[in-house]
């Protein structure tokens, strides 16, 4: 079916710049998201969703109230909410796999739902103008996924690709690297995050040896589990983790001249932990089970016994 605004139809093929020229609705939303300040989200009730993850939970769950995700240059991060259960989900798209990613986020959000009152609405937010087109080829991806599902979408805004650019001495970047959802009450803003625990590094590794887009959390158990994981040992460890910054930069990002300052470390950490568990079926997941966790009080996650 077709994405809405209202009760009219999205042209998806038009240029996202387009689209919001067409519609004042979006216009107006995507310039409220826009001109709001960035907020620092800490530990309490929040869960991180790395690159190739989702999570999704309703206003129910005692655990968690924030879903949240960053570091997107071309990478788009999707929020999809029903308005009469709640239920949430936030996914981090990268294009390894959209239409089964767009199948997932709906699947996770329909799996919440018990009622029949409500509708299905869309918040797409990611891309810039990159010099490869990689960010205007997934907002393309993502978009025509979501017209062809079956499933009555309504799209709340597109801060994609041309909208969410600007330039700084003459390099193209991203508007907004990160966002958040308050899942009690649906309001989504710009967001950095303080905490993105457990197993970050594990996490990362899976993504970099080829791993497909997974869901990270359990509504029911409130539980984030992680894995069971297996890859191969990867090819010139050693080699890369003698590399400069420059060549870590260059060979490991869509777009090196708009990552944040922290990518190569975050890189070279995966890679580390890539070295040091060439089998993770061996090392990390001996008994063949997730590394499953529970938000504690304090805002820490505390890993639980399976």
């Amino acid at each position: 079916m077709p994405l809405l605004i209202d009760s009219r139809r999205l042209d998806v093929s038009l240029p996202a710049a387009q689209i919001l020229q067409t519609c004042p609705e979006l216009e107006e939303r995507a310039r409220n998201l826009k001109s709001q300040p960035t907020q620092i989200v800490g530990p309490h009730g929040f869960l991180y969703v790395q690159q190739r993850e989702l999570a999704a939970t309703t206003p129910h769950d005692r655990s968690i109230s924030i879903l949240g995700s960053e570091d997107a240059t071309t990478c788009h991060i999707i929020v999809l909410r029903h308005t009469g259960s709640g239920a949430t989900c936030l996914a981090h798209c990268d294009g390894s796999d959209s239409e089964k990613e767009v199948a997932a986020i709906i699947q996770a959000v329909k799996s919440l739902t018990k009622t029949n009152e409500g509708r299905l609405e869309l918040h797409l937010v990611g891309g810039f103008n990159d010099q490869r087109q990689l960010s205007l080829k997934l907002s393309r991806q993502l978009l025509s996924k979501f017209t062809h599902c079956k499933y009555c979408i309504q799209m709340i805004f597109p801060f994609i690709t041309d909208i969410n650019d600007k330039k700084e001495n003459g390099i193209h970047l991203p508007v907004i690297y990160g966002i958040a959802v308050n899942v009690k009450t649906g309001e989504i803003f710009k967001a950095k995050f303080q905490d993105r625990q457990p197993d970050e590094d594990l996490r990362s590794a899976y993504i970099m040896t080829g791993g497909h887009m997974v869901n990270v959390y359990d509504a029911e158990t409130e539980q984030l589990n992680i894995g069971p994981y297996s890859w191969l040992p990867f090819p010139n460890i050693e080699f890369w983790l003698s590399q400069g910054d420059k060549q870590i930069l260059d060979c490991f990002s869509t777009s090196p001249q708009a990552e944040p300052p922290h990518f190569v470390q975050h890189m070279k950490s995966s890679l580390q932990y890539l070295k040091d568990n060439p089998h993770p079926q061996v090392s990390v997941f001996p008994n063949g089970k997730p590394r499953s966790y529970k938000k504690k009080a304090d805002g820490q996650w505390e890993r639980i016994k399976n």
